[in-house]
């Protein structure tokens, strides 16, 4: 079982360390407000994992996932809200997430709220989970376990890998804000991480279940 353990965590591993919509939100609360509001959207991440897990291991997400016209109107609402990210960053480049004027000071808490509530709410509206996690975990789950169990220890190891991934990448960017900060890094990384989301989302829209 030891074994299978190790290989599934591999797997996992491998799929957290690819760049995705997740890093793009992570990289734009963090570069904007900073390491506590970069950790909290990292929570908020691996909050929606949990909810998606939970899903999983009762049914529910499979019944997401074969059903196309449900899966249709998540994956929408989940493009629209990445695209709205996107917008917002484009709108007001250098402003920050919460309207700071171009070349104010960025305080490092702010409410956690909006931070943990964007990570959640990006990875709640991504099918793409429910899919990945009702066609994957059930054949990597160690088969010394129950089937619902070993899919909930997975789900338990993928929160892990994503909350030491992501929480890393955000200490990164931190040790880096004073350059972040500068009006015209500030600027160009809106832009850039605005059009990444958008890009995401309208990937996210125009993909096959």
């Amino acid at each position: 079982m030891l074994t299978q353990l190790a290989a599934a965590t591999g797997v996992l591993g491998l799929l957290t360390l690819v760049p995705g919509p997740d890093m793009a939100v992570v990289t734009r609360r963090a570069v904007s407000r900073g390491r506590a509001d970069g950790l909290r959207t990292v929570g908020g991440i691996a909050a929606g994992l949990l909810l998606w897990g939970a899903l999983t291991v009762a049914g529910l997400a499979a019944l997401l996932a074969a059903s196309a016209e449900v899966y249709l109107v998540v994956k929408l609402a989940g493009a629209a809200y990445l695209c709205f990210l996107g917008i917002q960053s484009l709108r007001r480049p250098g402003a920050g997430v919460d309207g700071a004027a171009e070349g104010d000071a960025l305080p490092e808490r702010r409410g956690g709220g909006g931070a943990w509530r964007t990570g959640l709410v990006s990875n709640a509206l991504n099918p793409k989970i429910a899919v990945f996690y009702t066609g994957l975990l059930p054949t990597l789950a160690p088969r010394g376990l129950g089937p619902a169990a070993g899919m909930a220890l997975l789900v338990l190891v993928h929160v892990l890998l994503t909350l030491l991934w992501l929480g890393t990448y955000v200490y990164v960017l931190s040790r880096a804000r004073q350059f972040f900060t500068r009006p015209r890094v500030r600027r160009a990384m809106d832009r850039v991480t605005g059009i990444v989301l958008i890009g995401f989302g309208v990937r996210v829209a125009t993909s096959a279940a």
